[in-house]
């Protein structure tokens, strides 16, 4: 296309740039895919981990405030350092997950659901349908307190009512040695917003709706989910479900976890935060790969923001700054960027943004279907003399030149 017929996106998108080997493929998704066939609008915001520690974190929100503000943001993967990171990058701080601060902001629920390829099935035969994970994206230990213990004392939680009452306390821990403490918290109307959202999507679907939680164990934090899940159930959705002869079930996360191995899937999956991060990964992985996953944040406001659902991959950028051959997947980061434009264009009523967007999955998906994949999707394709490995960069390319064929159609 040349620069007079590039597809115009009226509203700008929140563009978040990333970390690592994840930044390094950000920017050949946008120049080999995006840009020669967009006039994109882009609202920028830089999140290398320089650039936090630069700015205090307060880039951070300021990119959280901007998807409020436009509606849809793409984000690339980040680092959330840890001390050997703040060491490695000379940091003032251990800064918090990036995206935990995001989902905060914006509250809402991430639903994550894999990449599907014909060559590449998953590792429990059972799964012929994909499980899709809703995770609530609010609270709990990704917004968390923490306290090293230095020795003997007492440990105490408080609360105390801004009506003057009397304060309600009871005792974590009498110390008689080092230790830590960790607090954590959630809100009702975040959890009403997630039960909302993960009806809804199951509902528009057409899919059985599972929750689970440990309540045995949790009798008040874990309780609370459940019981929010079941009246938001009662309340709104159980003549819809029987419209839709789907079904709403809860159980222990542990039952939960039992049942999904030996599932057929085609299920949606909602999970409090902590537990959606780690079975998405788990979902991820059965389905050949952690770069074969999509994940958006919906907030109950109307903001979306589309991320890959994986890490910077760290060690293929270490060897890609040493001048060495990579073979990274791109697919989630495609992806990220091909679900925020689809989104701006249902919102904007553009048609052809919606079309492009189809294209580049399509074009992506046939890439690996014909045979050509990255190294880490070739150890669990089927065999077929039509399989190569590509590095990094010729991946990108030849899903380029299957778009261009397509957008020439």
């Amino acid at each position: 296309m040349t620069r007079t017929n590039k597809i115009k996106i009226k509203t700008p998108i929140v563009e978040i740039d990333g970390d690592e080997m994840t930044r390094v493929m950000w920017k050949m998704i946008k120049d080999k895919l995006l840009l020669p066939y967009l006039d994109m609008n882009i609202e920028y915001y830089d999140l290398h981990i320089k650039k936090r520690d630069e700015t205090d974190d307060q880039i951070t929100i300021d990119a959280a405030k901007a998807i409020m503000k436009y509606g849809v943001g793409v984000k690339c993967a980040t680092i959330t350092p840890n001390a050997e990171r703040v060491n490695e990058y000379n940091l003032k701080k251990m800064w918090k997950s990036p995206n935990g601060t995001i989902r905060s902001i914006l509250n809402g629920t991430v639903f994550r659901k894999p990449i599907l390829v014909q060559k590449i099935k998953p590792f429990v035969s059972t799964w012929v349908k994909p499980i899709i994970i809703g995770r609530h994206a609010y609270g709990d230990v990704y917004s968390n307190i923490e306290i090293n213990i230095p020795g003997p004392g007492k440990a105490e939680i408080v609360f105390t009512p801004s009506d003057g009452s009397e304060p309600e306390k009871k005792t974590i821990k009498e110390f008689t040695g080092p230790g830590i403490i960790q607090g954590i918290h959630n809100t009702d109307e975040s959890i009403q917003s997630f039960a909302k959202a993960c009806f809804t999507y199951a509902f528009d679907q057409k899919i059985d709706l599972w929750f689970s939680t440990k309540d045995t164990i949790s009798k008040t934090y874990d309780a609370r989910f459940r019981d929010i899940f079941e009246q938001e159930y009662k309340n709104n959705w159980v003549e819809k479900f029987k419209y839709a002869n789907i079904k709403y079930f809860f159980t222990l996360i542990d039952d939960a976890v039992a049942r999904i191995m030996r599932s057929k899937g085609g299920i949606l999956w909602a999970l409090k935060n902590y537990d959606g991060d780690v079975m998405s990964d788990m979902i991820a992985s059965a389905n050949g790969s952690l770069a074969m996953m999509t994940s958006v944040l919906v907030s109950p406001h109307g903001y979306y923001e589309y991320e890959a659902a994986h890490g910077t991959v760290q060690k293929h950028y270490y060897k890609y700054l040493n001048k060495e051959e990579t073979s990274t997947n791109s697919m989630a980061l495609i992806f990220a960027w091909t679900g925020g434009l689809r989104k701006r264009g249902e919102i904007d009523g553009t048609i052809e943004v919606i079309d492009f967007a189809n294209k580049v999955e399509e074009s992506a998906i046939e890439t690996i279907e014909s045979g050509t994949m990255t190294g880490d999707l070739l150890l669990v394709a089927e065999e077929s003399p039509s399989n190569r490995k590509v590095n990094t960069e010729e991946f990108i390319d030849v899903i380029s030149e299957r778009l261009h064929g397509k957008i020439q159609q």
